[in-house]
C-alpha cells in the first residue's frame, strides 16, 4: 500500500468536477435490472471495488452481464435466481452483502454470503429478522447477528414485517427491492426517527423508475413515515443513467469552502438529484460558504467567514468525515450529531476521526453518536492512518491542501468507491 503527501494549494482556484457514478445508485440499479423482465442498459455506473463485488456476485448467481467501460447490459430474470447454490464473497461492501442476502431469498437453493474480517463485525441481524418474518429461512454460520449468513431459499411468502431505527437503512432498502416478488403483498411497519431516510427514499424512487411504486403512509402530525406497502409486481427492463456520487462530491465542495476565493462546480448533481447527500452543500452554506444550487449543478465558493456549526447529519452520515476535516478551518467549534451508524461502517469512524484529528492538533470530544471539534491555532503536520476506509483518506486529504506535511497512508483504499480521487484532486488544485 502507498502513502501520499498532499501538496498544499496556494491561492484561489476554479474548477468543474464530475465525480464517477454513485455507488449507492449503481448497486441498487444492478439489483433491480437483474430482477427485471428483459435486457436493460445501465450507463455511467461506478467502476470500483464495491461495484465489482456486486457485479461478480451477480455473475456467480448466473446472471448475464456485458460491461463496456461504464456501461452494463444485464439480462433480467423476472425475479428468479438462475443458480441454485452459490458462495458469495462480498469483501467489505456493506451494500453488496445486504442487497444480495435479500436477493438470494427469492431463489431456490442454498446461498452463503461472507466478507473480510471487518465485515464479520458489521451487523446484519435486522435484515435477517425482517426476511425471516417475510418467509425466508436464514442461518448464521458464525456469530449470531453477523456474517457469514446462509440462506436456504424457497422464495418469500410476504406479509407484514416491522423495521426499527436500525444501524443501517440498507437493511430496509434490501427488503423493499425484492418485495414485489413475494407471494403476498408486503407491508413494513416503521418505527419513528428512521435512520438515513433519504437513502430509503432513493431506493423507492429507483424502484418506481423500474416499474414498481411503493406506497408510503406518514403520521399526520409528525409527517414521519409509518408504513411502506410494496405491491406485487414486475420490474421492467429500462435504460438508466447513474448520476454522480454525491458523497464523493462532498470532498470537492468542502475543498472550495476551506479555500477563500476558490470555486468548485459539481456537474450532474443539484435540486433534482435522488441522493440526499446533496444536502451537504446546504451545510457548507450555513457555515458561511457561498452556494449556488441549480437543477443539475452545485457551485460552492470559499469565503473568509467560515464558522463552526452544530448540525445533525443522521440523514447523510457519509458526509460527516468531510465536515469534520473542513471544520478545522472554521472559526469556533463544530458539533456533528446523529452519527451512531458510523460505529459499524468500514471502520469505527467516530473513533478513527478522533484519533486522526488529534494528530492534527484539534481538541475532540466523542460520544456514542456525536463528535465535537475545536480547531487548533496552527494545524500540525501528521501521517494520517486510513483504517482501510476510503472516506478517511479522501476527507483528510483536504487538510493537506491547507497545511504542509500531511501524509495519507494506504491511499489505495479509495479504490472502494473512487479510484481516480487523488488524480482529480491534483487536477482541481492546478
Amino acid at each position: 500500500m502507498s502513502d501520499l503527501t498532499i501538496p498544499t494549494i496556494e491561492g484561489p482556484f476554479s474548477a468543474t468536477v464530475t465525480p464517477p457514478g454513485s455507488k449507492s445508485l449503481t448497486n441498487r440499479a444492478l439489483i433491480l435490472a437483474a430482477l427485471a423482465d428483459g435486457v436493460g442498459e445501465l450507463s455511467n455506473v461506478l467502476v470500483a471495488d464495491d461495484t465489482r463485488v456486486m457485479i461478480d456476485a451477480l455473475r456467480t448467481l448466473g446472471f448475464s452481464l456485458e460491461q463496456h467501460d461504464t456501461t452494463i447490459r444485464i439480462s433480467g430474470r423476472e425475479g428468479t435466481i438462475p443458480s441454485r447454490s452459490a458462495q458469495l464473497f462480498c469483501g467489505n461492501s456493506g451494500t453488496s452483502i445486504r442487497f444480495l442476502t435479500a436477493l438470494v431469498s427469492l431463489g431456490t437453493g442454498v446461498y452463503t454470503l461472507d466478507g473480510i474480517e471487518r465485515m464479520r463485525q458489521r451487523p446484519i441481524g435486522a435484515l435477517v429478522d425482517m426476511l425471516t418474518t417475510l418467509g425466508a429461512r436464514c442461518e448464521y454460520v458464525g456469530q449470531h447477528g453477523f456474517p457469514p449468513v446462509k440462506v436456504l431459499a424457497d422464495g418469500l411468502a410476504g406479509g407484514t414485517a416491522a423495521f426499527g431505527r436500525e444501524m443501517s437503512s440498507q437493511f430496509l432498502s434490501a427488503a423493499l427491492m425484492v418485495s414485489p416478488f413475494a407471494r403476498r403483498e408486503v407491508r413494513i411497519n416503521l418505527a419513528s426517527h428512521q435512520t438515513s431516510w433519504p437513502y430509503v427514499a432513493m431506493t423507492m424512487q429507483l424502484m418506481e423508475h423500474f416499474g414498481v411504486r411503493p406506497e408510503v403512509t406518514c403520521d399526520l402530525k409528525s409527517s414521519e413515515p409509518t408504513q411502506i406497502v410494496v405491491p406485487q409486481g414486475q420490474y421492467r427492463a429500462t435504460p438508466y443513467s447513474v448520476e454522480p456520487d454525491a458523497s464523493n462530491a462532498s470532498y470537492f465542495l468542502a475543498l472550495a469552502a476551506i479555500h477563500p476565493g476558490a470555486t468548485v462546480t459539481i456537474q450532474g448533481l443539484g435540486k433534482s438529484s435522488l441522493q440526499g447527500d446533496v444536502g451537504f452543500a446546504n451545510v457548507l452554506d450555513a457555515m458561511g460558504a457561498d452556494l449556488t444550487l441549480g437543477s443539475d449543478f452545485i457551485t460552492i465558493t470559499g469565503t473568509e467567514r467560515l464558522e463552526g456549526i452544530d448540525v445533525d447529519l443522521s440523514d447523510m452520515p457519509d458526509t460527516a468525515q468531510t465536515l469534520a476535516v473542513a471544520s478545522l478551518f472554521a472559526k469556533g467549534s463544530t458539533t456533528i450529531r446523529g452519527l451512531q451508524t458510523l460505529r459499524v461502517k468500514e471502520t469505527d469512524r467516530l473513533s478513527a476521526l478522533a484519533a486522526e484529528l488529534d494528530k492534527l492538533g484539534a481538541r475532540v470530544a466523542v460520544d456514542h453518536s456525536s463528535i465535537s471539534i475545536t480547531p487548533p491555532n496552527d494545524l500540525r503536520p501528521a501521517c494520517i492512518d486510513t483504517y482501510n476506509d476510503h472516506r478517511m483518506a479522501m476527507s483528510f486529504a483536504l487538510a493537506g491542501t491547507k497545511r504542509d506535511g500531511v501524509t495519507i497512508r494506504d491511499i489505495e483504499c479509495v479504490n472502494k468507491t473512487y479510484p481516480g480521487f487523488f488524480a482529480d484532486l491534483r487536477r482541481v488544485a492546478r
